[in-house]
């Protein structure tokens, strides 16, 4: 059976919504490396259809040369979580529907390890359905007040468990939380 691993860049008060704020601190390399660790078991890339429409015009055109992960996102399957995106035309990409917890567990045991960024709406409902079985946060030093954050006033409590953490020189702090056994 398969892992969800997502990872998030957010605010300290929790804002992921376009992370051009980020741009700011600069990217530790141990922060790619991170990032790296995860892609490189994931068999398969899960999106929400607004990152996937962010994500798609952005990576599409990158080649291996401009960004070390341009052939991860351009070359693995594609997988967008959506009741409206009918012909995603970004290479091996396929839409699977609207968010459906029971689709999302077979795709991950068809699948394999899938990786998600970003597309905070589809990560709250696989945390409330337990779906997630790692959640990277990359918590950057800045409170920015207003923002869609990846924890609304409206979700129900989630309960993780820390399994790892580490500090870049950026000021970033990486927060990796599991499941609860």
């Amino acid at each position: 059976m398969g892992k969800i691993v997502v990872h998030e860049f957010m605010s300290l008060d929790g804002v992921y919504e376009d992370p051009r704020w980020t741009f700011d601190y600069g990217f530790d390399p141990k922060m790619g490396e991170a990032i790296g660790a995860a892609t490189a078991r994931s068999k398969g890339i899960l999106l929400g259809r607004h990152t996937f429409e962010m994500f798609a015009p952005a990576w599409s055109t990158r080649t291996a040369e401009d960004d070390p992960g341009a052939p991860f996102f351009n070359e693995t399957p594609k997988y967008v979580v959506s009741s409206t995106l009918e012909n995603p035309d970004w290479n091996n990409s396929s839409v699977i529907g609207p968010y459906e917890a029971d689709a999302i567990r077979s795709l991950k045991n068809e699948v394999g390890d899938l990786y998600v960024s970003g597309s905070g709406t589809l990560v709250r409902a696989m945390l409330a359905d337990e779906l997630v079985d790692e959640l990277m946060l990359f918590v950057f030093p800045l409170a920015l007040g207003s923002g869609e954050r990846l924890f609304t006033e409206s979700d129900s409590p989630t309960k993780l468990a820390l399994a790892d953490s580490d500090v870049y020189d950026n000021g970033v702090v990486k927060l990796t939380y599991g499941p609860v056994s």
